[in-house]
């Protein structure tokens, strides 16, 4: 399995995952349709990458992405369930999310409870939001895939 298809661009309508980000982990996420899911790379890894999301025509936010079946709830089919780092005060159902994947945090993993996932959770979105202060990272917040309709 590769990283060499990073950065890695999606887009795609949100539509509704399983209902757990927000209600069981305090972590709202915005999820793409199986027809997105299918066109990633076949050799994309596994795991918990991050980048640079956009909902709509809001400014580029920081974000958090697993990729994978999320072994905790047992997923049968892959899944891409984006954490935009900002509060936008509403769900976006509907909404087009464009993201540009720029790292991998780690591989997906299976947890003994919902606390040490939530714990994991909130230190991916801390290293998120350092690594993409760095300089390599933050050119792609304004990459040409952003700003083209």
């Amino acid at each position: 399995m590769s990283l060499s298809c990073l950065p890695l661009f999606l887009k795609g309508e949100v539509v509704k995952g399983f209902g757990r980000g927000s209600k069981d982990l305090g972590c709202p996420t915005a999820n793409y349709s199986r027809e997105v899911v299918q066109t990633l790379p076949k050799d994309l890894k596994p795991g918990v990458y991050y980048g640079w999301a956009k909902v709509n025509s809001t400014p580029v936010q920081k974000m958090v992405a697993n990729v994978g079946w999320c072994p905790f709830y047992q997923n049968q089919e892959l899944s891409v369930e984006t954490h935009v780092m900002h509060d936008f005060g509403r769900d976006f159902y509907g909404s087009n999310l464009k993201i540009c994947m720029v790292g991998y945090l780690r591989p997906e993993m299976n947890f003994n409870s919902v606390d040490s996932l939530i714990e994991t959770i909130k230190n991916d979105i801390k290293n998120a939001d350092e690594l993409l202060d760095v300089p390599e990272a933050i050119k792609l917040k304004d990459h040409d895939f952003f700003t083209d309709q």
